[in-house]
């Protein structure tokens, strides 16, 4: 990844110009299973960016907040706000991040300048009880560009998450995973889930992502030949 652009737009690159190896498979608590290849999720996250920066004039110095579970369409917003340049500010222990310019949210009742309205069930392809003012998260993204249509700045020094700026995030995420391995994530925290998956990502490996408290990890890992994570 070069350092005079986002490292997540780097990335993003190497899934769209890559074979269509799984980027990311999602186990989730009704016992969906979603799978997403790099050409695939490439694609989300560009139609993602393509929203923040048309709809909530996401950019450099921007934050955007995340109400969401760790789901796999929280880590497709996730990248995008990362591909706009923009700060992510994970939910804390059930409470929604405040202060923010932008917040993607499943939360009817979620307040911001900006709410992007997310429906989380697998195939849901727009919110069914849309807040007034809200924008569709389903809906308005299927509609966006498979192309980036005005490529983000950024500021390498810019917090991305956390202490963590722009610069390091492709390795300054103080997590240590298995290099060009599928590996298996239990769903956890917001914060560490993001961390985990993108330095997964960042060293060519492929997320398995569970989501269901109550999966066999030992049965799904050797479904999926996925490693867990060390320790």
């Amino acid at each position: 990844m070069t350092m005079n652009r986002s490292p997540v737009l780097g990335l993003l690159d190497s899934w769209s110009g890559g074979q269509g190896a799984p980027a990311l498979t999602w186990y989730g608590p009704a016992g969906e299973r979603v799978e997403l290849s790099e050409r695939v999720l490439a694609n989300w996250v560009t139609k993602a960016v393509n929203l923040l920066t048309d709809e909530a004039d996401v950019a450099p110095g921007s934050t955007v907040g995340l109400d969401l579970p760790m789901h796999w369409r929280t880590l497709v917003w996730a990248l995008a706000a990362w591909g706009c340049g923009a700060t992510v500010v994970p939910s804390e222990e059930g409470a929604s991040p405040a202060g923010v310019d932008v917040l993607v949210t499943a939360d009817e009742a979620a307040a911001a300048p900006v709410v992007i309205a997310i429906a989380l069930p697998a195939l849901a392809r727009q919110v069914d009880q849309l807040p007034a003012g809200a924008v569709d998260g389903a809906a308005e993204l299927m509609a966006q560009p498979d192309v980036l249509i005005s490529p983000p700045d950024w500021d390498p020094g810019a917090l991305a998450l956390g202490a963590t700026r722009h610069a390091g995030l492709a390795e300054d995420l103080g997590v240590e995973v298995p290099s060009r391995e599928r590996v298996l994530v239990p769903a956890s925290g917001l914060d560490q889930g993001l961390r985990t998956c993108l330095a997964i990502w960042s060293t060519g490996g492929s997320v398995v992502l569970v989501g269901d408290p109550d999966a066999d990890l030992d049965r799904i890992g050797e479904q999926e030949g996925a490693l867990p994570l060390p320790g």
